[in-house]
């Protein structure tokens, strides 16, 4: 199976890297020469610098991993190709052109998986599992927080210049940590409105904190909190319902499970030797069934699209409130 890489960033590299790891050689990058990092690990691959000259290469699969508001300049043409399609979520840095997106793939007859890798993670499954099975009891409310300093986030880089704070890159805290608007529509269902508010952090030109409301179909509502200036960093979920609680901790994986008649938290860790990076080469392992017809995407276009909605009407409602020219 022939692969194209669009975009060697860190997580492009991370994917590289795995690909590697799961015995895949045949492999093309696709590069415009504005990465920052060293290029020592890219020697010995083959290279493109035009994105017609490596869709002519006909990959069966793309993984695109450029930084988000460039996402469909390459999903766009190699859907169209059709080839197989990864791509690193959020699926784009708006609504515009995914329409456009969504009739390539299906004109193209490739499948596409959104990056939406904690949908990999084995206790946020066991989260799932619990909800599903009605232990918890009807939920009540639900806090999501993720906080990040993003000086020490990708310590290999300058952040002022990296894509996370860079607004014409589709930077900012509410599309670089929005994985829990995917997550939890994943576990609770449909989200039928969102508001929130930014906050400015580090003078950065991006928005650096999110405070977010968000009901769902059933009407539950959820809160969920970004931002960039935390430390040390925390990544957690609770949710309080009838029958209990649960704490799920994103940095350590472990679960805290309380649940009637006896209340009393028990820890559910994480698999031995388990490790960050499990979770994307279980998504790369997804990945390769896909393409190699084994398999449907676990997260679809339709649940990035879904996820990209929640942040268009939260960043929607933040424009309007907002007052003190963060975002212009």
């Amino acid at each position: 199976m022939k692969f194209l890489i669009a975009g060697l960033g860190s997580i492009g590299r991370r994917h590289l890297r795995n690909l590697i790891a799961l015995g895949e050689r045949d492999i093309v990058l696709y590069r415009t020469g504005k990465s920052t990092l060293p290029e020592d690990e890219l020697n010995g691959f083959e290279t493109e610098s035009d994105l017609g000259a490596a869709l002519d290469r006909r990959p069966d699969a793309v993984i695109v991993s450029n930084p988000t508001a460039l996402h469909l300049d390459v999903a766009i043409p190699a859907a169209r190709a059709g080839c197989h399609i990864l791509i690193e979520k959020p699926v784009s840095d708006s609504m515009e052109r995914i329409d456009e997106l969504r009739q390539s793939v299906a004109d193209g007859g490739g499948q596409l998986l959104v990056g939406f890798q904690f949908r990999q993670h084995p206790t946020l499954q066991r989260v799932k599992t619990i909800i599903e099975a009605g232990e918890l009891g009807r939920p009540i409310s639900v806090r999501a927080h993720w906080g990040e300093y993003l000086p020490e986030w990708h310590p290999w880089e300058n952040h002022e210049v990296s894509y996370a704070a860079r607004r014409e890159l589709g930077g900012g805290a509410l599309l670089t940590l929005g994985h829990p608007f995917d997550y939890l529509r994943w576990i609770f269902g449909d989200v039928v409105a969102a508001q929130g508010l930014f906050g400015d952090a580090l003078s950065l030109d991006v928005e650096g904190v999110v405070e977010a409301v968000l009901r769902f179909r059933s009407g539950l509502l959820a809160s969920v909190h970004l931002d960039y200036l935390q430390r040390p960093p925390e990544h957690s979920l609770e949710i309080v319902g009838e029958n209990g609680r649960l704490r799920w901790d994103g940095r350590t994986g472990d679960l805290e499970v309380g649940l009637s008649p006896a209340w009393i938290s028990q820890r559910q860790p994480v698999p031995a030797g388990f490790e960050r990076n499990d979770l994307f080469v279980a998504e790369m392992k997804h990945f390769l069934q896909i393409a190699s017809g084994g398999a449907s995407p676990v997260c679809t276009l339709e649940d990035g699209i879904r996820a990209q909605e929640i942040i268009e009407r939260i960043r929607d409602s933040a424009f309007r409130d907002e007052q003190d020219g963060v975002r212009r």
